[in-house]
C-alpha cells in the first residue's frame, strides 16, 4: 500500500500536475493540502475520471485539504480538528481508507514570529498532540500525514542563517513534533534514511530550487503497528521541477501487507451490539446499526445545493431526488446498518408546537418543486426496501428520537443523519448523529463532540437552544445572551429550570420553558416496526428507470448484482 501526501498549493492551478503525478506514481491513498479552492470547485469529477474518489473540505483562497484513495471511497470520520469549535480554518480532515485511519493534516505556518499567528500554530500543534495522543491510545492503525510547517531538525534544511528568525525553524516548533514523535510515532523518512538531508520544499524566491535549497516541511508519522510494515520512503523530486510546480514535492511511504489483516474501527465509537440474526456454527452475529435519517433535511439539501434543471420522466423536478438517493446509497455502502429508516415532516399539518407557540417556523415558503419531490421521496425509500415514518402532528426530529430510544432500549446502536443540530440531543454512548459539514461530508457528533460544539451535555441541549434561541425556528430566546452565555448558564446551574429557580429571567419564565419544550424531541412518536432488512435494490432500479433516472438506475442495478 503506497500512501502519500501533496501540498499542492492550488488544486485547480495545477490539477494536470496534480493528474500526470498520479498516473506515473499511482498512490493508494494521497493526503493533499493548501488546496486554494472552495469546496464546490474542488475537482472531484477529474479525480473521479483518474480512479479516484476523496473526501475534502475546501476554503477559500488558502487553506483546504483532502484525501483521495484509488478504487475506493474513503470514509470520513473527522473533518475538523478537535479543541476549538470556533477555529474555522480548514486545516484536518480524517478518513478511513483500507483499514487504515488517515489524518491528514496542514499546519499553520505562524509567521509573521512573534505574534497572532505564531501563537496559533503553537496552540494548533498543541491540538494535534492532544488528538495524536488519544488516536494512539485506541490501538488502531493510524497515519498522521501532511504539512507541518516544522523542519523538525537542522538536517532538514540547506545550510543557511536566512530562516533564523521563521516559525518553521523556532524552537517551540521543534519541540512541538519532537513530543509528538516521543509518543511513539515513526518518522517515515527517517527510518529509511536516517541521515540524508532530503527536502519536500523549495521556495519560489531566490533561485532556491535550481540551488537545491530545500526544506523538510512534508512528513508521514506512522502508529507503531504501521512502522512495522514500512518498506521505503522517498521524495518525488523531479515533480517539483515541472512547469507550473508546486513549491512542495509529494512525499510517499510503502507499507507491507499486515499479518493478520486488521480491520479498522473508527476512534471510541460505541458497541455495536449484536443484531437478531444468526449466524452459522455459533459465530458471533455481526454488530450492525440502525440507521436513522431526517428525510426533509437532506431532500431540503440536495434541492438547493443541485441544479434545478434536473429533470425526471414528464419534465418533471428531480434534482432533491437525485441528491437525497446518492447521500442514502452513499451512507447504506459506509455504515452497513441493520435497518434504514427515513423520516419525514408532514407538510401543511401543525403539530403541538405551532399549536403553542404560533411563531414557531413561521415565514418558511417551500418551492412547488421541492415539495412535489417530497412526495415522491417516500416511495423511492419503500423501494429500496427501508422503512418510512410520517404522520401528522410529529416532526422528523421525532421520529428519530422515537427511534433512538427504541433501539437504545434492545441494546442496539444508532446512527442518526440530520442537519438539525437539535439532533444533537440524541447523542450518546450508543447513539453517533450523522452531520453533514460540506461536499457530502458527514461530521460524527457524539457526546464529547456536542460538548465541544457547545460547552453543554447532549441532555442540555433543549435548555441551552432555549435561552440561546433558534433564528431558523423563530425562536428568539434571551435578548443578550448568546451561545457562549448560553452555555455558561446551564454550566453553572445544571438546568435552564436551576437556572429560573435561581431567578434569572423572572418575565420570561414560561416563555423559555415553552422554547425548552419546542426544541425537545418527542421519544413516543409512532413507529413501524423494525426489523433486520435486505435492501431491494433492483425494484428502486426500476422505479428510478422509469423515472428516466438513468444514470442512478444504472447504479441501483449494480448495487443489486453485487448483492445477488
Amino acid at each position: 500500500m503506497k500512501i502519500a501526501t501533496f501540498n499542492i498549493n492550488n488544486i485547480n492551478k495545477r490539477l494536470s500536475n496534480l493528474l500526470a503525478w498520479l498516473r506515473a506514481a499511482r498512490p493508494d491513498v494521497v493526503c493533499l493540502q493548501e488546496l486554494k479552492s472552495t469546496d464546490a470547485d474542488f475537482p472531484v469529477a477529474a479525480l473521479r475520471r483518474a480512479g479516484y474518489e476523496a473526501v475534502w473540505r475546501g476554503q477559500k483562497s488558502w487553506n483546504g485539504v483532502a484525501i483521495l484513495a484509488r478504487g475506493k471511497e474513503p470514509v470520513l470520520t473527522r473533518s475538523e480538528l478537535p479543541g476549538a469549535p470556533d477555529d474555522d480554518q480548514s486545516r484536518y480532515i480524517e478518513a478511513a481508507v483500507n483499514g487504515i485511519l488517515v489524518g491528514c493534516l496542514y499546519a499553520p505556518n505562524g509567521n509573521p514570529q512573534p505574534g497572532p499567528k505564531f501563537t496559533y500554530k503553537l496552540a494548533w500543534l498543541e491540538r494535534l498532540i492532544r488528538h495524536a495522543a488519544a488516536l494512539k491510545a485506541e490501538r488502531v492503525p493510524v497515519i498522521l500525514i501532511g504539512d507541518y510547517n516544522v523542519v523538525p531538525t537542522e538536517r532538514d534544511i540547506y545550510p543557511t542563517k536566512s530562516y533564523a528568525k521563521d516559525a518553521l525553524v523556532q524552537p517551540q516548533s521543534r519541540a512541538a513534533f519532537a513530543r509528538l514523535l516521543k509518543q511513539g510515532w515513526t518518522d517515515a523518512i527517517r527510518a529509511m534514511h536516517p541521515d540524508e538531508r532530503i527536502y519536500t520544499f523549495w521556495d519560489y524566491m531566490r533561485n532556491r530550487w535550481p540551488r537545491d535549497a530545500g526544506l523538510r516541511l512534508d512528513h508521514i508519522l506512522l502508529s507503531p503497528d504501521l512502522a512495522e510494515r514500512l518498506k521505503a520512503s522517498g521524495v518525488d523530486r523531479a515533480v517539483r521541477g515541472e512547469p507550473n510546480a508546486s513549491d512542495h514535492a509529494p512525499v510517499w511511504a510503502d507499507l507491507g501487507p499486515s499479518t493478520p489483516v486488521r480491520k479498522f474501527a473508527a476512534p471510541k465509537p460505541p458497541k455495536r451490539k449484536a443484531s437478531a440474526r444468526k449466524t452459522r456454527g455459533g459465530a458471533k452475529p455481526e454488530r450492525r446499526p440502525l440507521l436513522v435519517v431526517d428525510g426533509d433535511s437532506f431532500a431540503h439539501r440536495a434541492y438547493h445545493a443541485l441544479p434545478k434543471t434536473i429533470m425526471r420522466r414528464g419534465d418533471r423536478p428531480a434534482g432533491a431526488i437525485l441528491g437525497f438517493a446518492n447521500m442514502l446509497l452513499r451512507l447504506y455502502q459506509q455504515e452497513r446498518p441493520r435497518a434504514v429508516l427515513v423520516a419525514w415532516d408532514t407538510l401543511g399539518a401543525s403539530t403541538y408546537r405551532h399549536r403553542r407557540y404560533p411563531a414557531y417556523q413561521g415565514g418558511r415558503h417551500f418551492d412547488d418543486a421541492i415539495i412535489e419531490q417530497l412526495e415522491a421521496l417516500p416511495e423511492f425509500v419503500k423501494a429500496c426496501g427501508f422503512k418510512t415514518a410520517k404522520r401528522a402532528g410529529y416532526e422528523a426530529d421525532d421520529f428519530l428520537a422515537a427511534a433512538a430510544a427504541a433501539e437504545e432500549k434492545r441494546k442496539g446502536t444508532v446512527l442518526v443523519a440530520s442537519g438539525d443540530r437539535d439532533s444533537f440531543q440524541l447523542a450518546s454512548p450508543a447513539t453517533t448523529i450523522l452531520y453533514p459539514v460540506r461536499a457530502g461530508e458527514m461530521a460524527r457528533i457524539g457526546p464529547a463532540e456536542v460538548r465541544a460544539r457547545y460547552g453543554v451535555e447532549p441532555r442540555q441541549v433543549p435548555d441551552f437552544v432555549a435561552l440561546r434561541g433558534d433564528p431558523s425556528d423563530k425562536l428568539p430566546g434571551v435578548p443578550g445572551v448568546g451561545p457562549q452565555g448560553a452555555a455558561a448558564l446551564i454550566r453553572r446551574y445544571g438546568s435552564l429550570e436551576e437556572v429560573l429557580a435561581a431567578g434569572k429571567f423572572p418575565a420570561l419564565a414560561e416563555q423559555l420553558r415553552l422554547f425548552r419544550a419546542i426544541a425537545t424531541m418527542n421519544p413516543k412518536a409512532p413507529l413501524p416496526k423494525l426489523p433486520d432488512q435486505t435492501p431491494t435494490w433492483d425494484r428502486a432500479a426500476r422505479l428510478t428507470s422509469g423515472w428516466q433516472l438513468n444514470r442512478l438506475a444504472e447504479r441501483l442495478q449494480a448495487l443489486a448484482r453485487s448483492t445477488s
